[in-house]
């Protein structure tokens, strides 16, 4: 009988949506589900939710729910991390203070001003939750959700060492789009993917021995393709190949798309004309936090009917892996996942040790990267500029230094594509201030920081 626990558990969507998947696997329907949140009342919410799914199902499962981490995560098999440290209070920092000094961030969680604050934020807690595993639940495998993913597993893999994954639905949710475009049943392709996250690209796409890629190059001419995906279109033409993150995200990691308001209010965000982008905000600066906070009070209203049994319980699992991982670590079955892994050789051509994004063969021996070489070497370039970001996060956040923070953001492709030095260094300590709260390895560096001359 597993025991899974999930850390942020008051993420209700993730929590209803990974918990039916898990109830939906025969392997783990006896599992104790345990559920940690600071936030008691939206951690009651969950339980009542997952127990829902519980009895609606017949099962012997049994859910917990505690606001103690230790408790929670003492014995457990799996650990599955959801939290957002500072919540969207500390979230609507990370946007609206860059925003001042020019800087437009649609969702800012992974790369940018936002997504190195994020993971100062985040790494200290995730690094807390790995000595309480190597006490208390020492053979336990952490599956992180966490963003920004890349930067966090680096600082899991360079701060403790534990095992772990990083897992998103970006390739999963890429491929059966790229499927629909071409017309071609998901079940009857096979692709070859690879990258760091959210800038992982699809090397293969192939039905049998016949390459997809054609067809794909022929579907982004059509004028509803690129109005579906118009950044991930553009960066496709220049650079050969498909990326993994939607045109919101993707337009945040590289200099070419948000180098002012008036760039993105009247070139980027008109071109964003299908509603399959509409949760994204249209690529508006600011989208995804306008999301986030009018996502609290349906998703609030959607599991009230769920609980009430006014709602149909889903019959299916999604596409997200930790169902998966989960079952076939413990039957023994092998499948194959996208995981977000320390580098060692799999990629040769970026830095040994980054988190790279790589297919991963699932098994009773846990998560196991495979080897990919060489990325196309302009891919790898794209994927580098990142990397330098990350690397400097980890950097900060293992040493608290905080000129490794000032270099961090100052070596971010899109903020210098707006900014000039002395902003940046300004926007930094403007951010170290504001985010003292959550920040205690930074304290006071935000007031004693000046501009240089």
């Amino acid at each position: 009988m597993p025991r899974i626990t999930l850390i942020g558990a008051g993420s209700v969507v993730f929590t209803r949506n990974l918990c039916s998947d898990i109830l939906l696997s025969p392997a783990l329907q006896d599992a104790t589900i345990s559920l940690m949140d600071i936030d008691a009342a939206r951690l009651r919410q969950a339980q009542e939710v997952v127990q829902a799914l519980i009895d609606g199902r017949g099962l012997r499962a049994t859910v917990e729910a505690t606001t103690d981490r230790r408790q929670a995560v003492r014995d457990a098999d799996y650990v599955v991390t959801t939290f957002q440290q500072g919540g969207l209070d500390a979230y609507a920092l990370d946007i609206e203070i860059p925003r001042r000094y020019g800087v437009e961030q649609c969702v800012g969680d992974t790369l940018g001003p936002g997504g190195v604050f994020r993971a100062l934020r985040t790494i200290p807690v995730l690094l807390d939750l790995c000595d309480e595993l190597d006490e208390l639940a020492p053979d336990a495998l952490l599956l992180n959700y966490v963003n920004p993913m890349a930067a966090n597993c680096w600082a899991i893999d360079a701060g403790t060492g534990r095992p772990h994954v990083g897992l998103c639905h970006s390739v999963q949710g890429t491929s059966e789009m790229l499927a629909r475009w071409i017309d071609v049943p998901i079940d009857e392709i096979v692709y070859r993917c690879a990258g760091i996250n959210h800038q992982a690209y699809f090397l293969e796409f192939r039905r049998g021995a016949e390459d997809l890629y054609p067809r794909i190059e022929r579907a982004i001419l059509r004028p509803e393709v690129d109005a579906e995906e118009p950044v991930r279109v553009d960066l496709m033409k220049s650079f050969g190949y498909f990326v993994t993150e939607s045109s919101g995200h993707a337009s945040e990691y590289s200099p070419y798309f948000r180098k002012s308001a008036r760039m993105v209010d009247e070139e980027l965000v008109p071109r964003f004309t299908d509603a399959r982008n509409a949760w994204f905000g249209l690529g508006r600066t600011g989208g995804y936090l306008e999301h986030c906070i009018a996502r609290l009070a349906e998703s609030t209203a959607d599991d009230e009917e769920l609980v009430a049994g006014r709602a149909p319980l889903p019959t299916e699992r999604t596409h997200e892996y930790g169902s998966f991982i989960m079952e076939a670590i413990e039957t023994h079955r092998p499948i194959h996942v996208n995981g977000n892994v320390p580098n060692r050789g799999l990629i040769t051509n970026l830095p040994e040790g980054c988190c790279v994004e790589v297919p991963c063969l699932v098994d009773g021996n846990g998560v196991q990267g495979t080897f990919v070489g060489a990325l196309p070497t302009q891919l790898a370039a794209l994927a580098r500029t990142n990397v330098n970001v990350q690397e400097l996060i980890v950097e900060a956040a293992l040493s608290g230094d905080t000129d490794a923070v000032h270099h961090a953001v100052a070596l971010d492709p899109l903020t210098a594509a707006v900014c000039t030095l002395p902003q940046i260094h300004a926007m930094v300590a403007e951010m170290l201030e504001q985010q003292a709260p959550w920040l205690p390895q930074f304290a006071g560096a935000g007031e004693a920081a000046e501009v240089p001359a």
